[in-house]
């Protein structure tokens, strides 16, 4: 088995890659992923310091309104693809993900690769708070994500959990998964707020949809032209900031989030946390279909996304290059 990683490291490396600052006169914090040269995609110490800060924010006395958005011209392209790779083939060596778990204890064995519990262990985590996938479903403050370019995989996750969405005319929403796993771990949520139809859409084709689209299905606050985007979500968090006392806020939050478990907000995640962990049993039915299995990777992982984004209609690619291509 592989070494695993120490997640105390990759958590000190991520704090380069987010910037979190307080506006304490007004009660406003932002955070702002910082990686623009690999589009904001996020890596696991990223995720988990996210978490940490998001954590740290709901207890905050000097925070009302977290405000979180991306450098550069994308709010995030979803998780670090290279650094995941290796746990969704089938063959190789076993390797330990202990550190997606915050765990460095060398006495400490990960379940084989092979087994149910290599993949389910993990997938089931990521339903938890501390993964950094689902933070914002606990916090009881205010939430505000600001969008842009792209929005897709965790931080699709993270735009449909906040409180509030605005959003950037040229941003595309979706889940690569969709094309190359075939489900998402919060499935049950997206389905809730964007609507069956037009969520059955999404997973089906596995295209992104435009911000123009998710807002009439409700799904986004507000959309502006990029140049106003800034400016947009100031007003927002202002109008926020300046509304109740933060302990109404907190009830407010309560009751939202009841009523989110009665509709099984949690229960959805455990449950396509469960289908995922069976990505090893799905069978291609054709040659060159789309998937994360070992021929897969044999081509890498970057020729393969790029070679069956360009086998969709132009205005179905998630690639913005590959949307101006015949």
């Amino acid at each position: 088995m592989t070494k695993s990683l120490n997640i105390d490291e990759l958590k000190e490396e991520a704090k380069q890659y987010i910037r979190y600052e307080k506006d304490t006169d007004n009660k406003i914090a932002y955070l702002t992923f910082d990686r623009p040269k690999a589009l904001n995609a996020t890596t696991t110490g990223m995720r988990q310091y996210y978490a940490d800060l998001v954590f740290k924010a709901n207890v905050d006395d000097d925070v009302k309104v977290l405000v979180i958005r991306g450098e550069g011209e994308h709010f995030g392209s979803g998780g670090d693809l290279q650094e995941q790779a290796g746990m969704y083939g089938e063959e190789g060596e076993d390797m330990s993900l202990l550190h997606e778990f915050g765990i460095n204890d060398p006495d400490v064995k990960y379940p084989p690769r092979g087994s149910y519990r290599f993949l389910h262990s993990m997938t089931d985590h990521y339903a938890k708070a501390p993964a950094g996938n689902r933070p914002l479903q606990e916090f009881k403050k205010i939430s505000i994500i600001e969008t842009k370019g792209y929005c897709y995989g965790w931080h699709f996750y993270q735009a449909a959990d906040a409180d509030l969405l605005i959003s950037s005319e040229d941003t595309l929403f979706g889940h690569p998964s969709f094309r190359y796993a075939g489900w998402g771990p919060r499935m049950w949520t997206w389905i809730e707020q964007i609507g069956l139809r037009k969520f059955s859409e999404m997973l089906f084709t596995g295209r992104p949809f435009t911000a123009a689209e998710m807002y009439e299905t409700n799904f986004i606050n507000s959309v502006v032209p990029l140049e106003k985007l800034q400016d947009e979500t100031k007003k927002y968090a202002m109008a926020c900031s300046i509304s109740r006392p933060m302990d109404v806020v907190q009830v407010q939050k309560t009751f939202i989030e009841l009523y989110k478990q009665y509709r099984g907000e949690y229960m959805g995640s455990l449950l396509t946390g469960f289908v995922e962990g069976m990505l090893p049993m799905m069978m291609n039915d054709r040659k060159n279909q789309a998937g994360v299995d070992a021929d897969t990777f044999d081509k890498g992982l970057n020729n393969v996304v790029k070679d069956i984004d360009m086998s969709y209609p132009p205005e179905w690619r998630m690639g913005m290059s590959n949307r101006k291509k015949p």
